[in-house]
């Protein structure tokens, strides 16, 4: 299994990072993308990775929430920290209109220069999308024949965002957002429309912890250990044998990135 969305620079890791990593071995994660997020993050998920070279890679971007201290000299340092081979995307790029706490303008000005740095050097995207899908696509479709892949992280949308994104192509990443009963069961049913070589699986932890886990782990704080079960909901959910599933997105997920296999540990 590959977690293409794994938030390992978030303080809540901090003091047991390496038990993270070793537990998500053991729980047969393969490799992991680090997101970054604003600069001094992508700068710290890059760091990381050459801690674990060949099974730790990292995307280096500009979150919408941060787009407002985006400007000329962080597409200069974007471009520089992409040019290292740990580097496999650019992004967590995009647009969020459910908080704005960027500007709808500067997101989309972040937005845009982020896509066009991915088609200069022709590295995959990593993308973010709440409650801005129709005008999101409007700025993503003069682009997309001209990245190599995109993908839409932790997908939470309608039937009408997915078919949006289907027919431009788009990847589309699954959370543990579909193990929440309160807000992601509507996944259960949209998950069955994503195409196999479309699909891949991440935890975005430590945030979205698999709501359905029984018995409910004692911390809130979400693992890439936690992988393997939001992979057995997607599979139950597309009458699809886990294993199946496994090799599917994990198949997908290293033609997307361009990565190996992992080292063996």
């Amino acid at each position: 299994m590959i977690d293409i969305g794994v938030n390992l620079t978030n303080t809540r890791f901090q003091k047991d990072l390496n038990d993270i990593i070793v537990n998500a071995k053991m729980a047969g994660v393969d490799n992991m993308i680090i997101t970054g997020t604003n600069l001094t993050e992508s700068e710290a998920a890059l760091q990381l990775t050459e801690n674990f070279p060949g099974y730790l890679f990292s995307t280096a971007g500009i979150h919408p929430h941060d787009a407002k201290s985006f400007d000329e000299t962080s597409l200069n340092h974007l471009r520089e920290l992409s040019q290292n081979p740990s580097v496999k995307a650019i992004g967590e790029c995009g647009l969020d209109f459910n908080r704005n706490y960027s500007t709808p303008a500067e997101q989309e000005y972040a937005f845009i220069a982020q896509l066009e740095l991915a088609v200069e050097l022709q590295l995959p995207v990593f993308m973010h999308e709440r409650d801005a899908n129709q005008r999101f696509i409007e700025l993503l479709r003069p682009y997309i024949k001209q990245l190599p892949n995109a993908v839409l992280h932790c997908f939470t949308g309608d039937q009408f965002d997915l078919q949006r994104a289907l027919e431009i192509d788009l990847h589309i990443g699954i959370t543990g957002w579909i193990c929440d009963e309160r807000r992601g069961a509507h996944l259960l049913d949209l998950v069955k429309l994503i195409p196999d070589k479309r699909l891949m699986i991440e935890t975005d932890s430590p945030y979205l912890l698999p709501r359905s886990m029984r018995p409910k782990p004692k911390s809130s704080r979400n693992e890439p250990k936690y992988l393997p079960y939001i992979a057995q909901t997607i599979a139950h959910a597309r009458n699809q044998d886990i294993e199946q599933l496994i090799a599917q997105t994990t198949q997908t997920s290293r033609a997307f990135f361009n990565i190996g296999r992992a080292p063996t540990v």
